[in-house]
């Protein structure tokens, strides 16, 4: 079954502690080594917060609100 999901955040989360390196945990839901960043995220940036967007390997697409 296909559902979209909404993600709020265009930034990873760090985890610092316990780790020689900080860690990098995705928040976009782009990445392509979830659940770690890969740096997707920086195409999100320039996005409405109030619009909903639909991402392939082309690219994205704004989603029109229908309800």
């Amino acid at each position: 079954m296909a559902r979209m999901v909404r993600h709020e955040k265009n930034s990873p989360y760090e985890v610092p502690e316990g780790t020689e390196l900080p860690i990098y945990i995705c928040a976009c839901g782009l990445s392509k080594n979830k659940p770690f960043c890969d740096g997707s995220h920086k195409k999100t940036r320039d996005e409405n917060p109030a619009d909903v967007y639909l991402y392939d390997d082309i690219g994205r697409a704004r989603v029109k609100n229908e309800y």
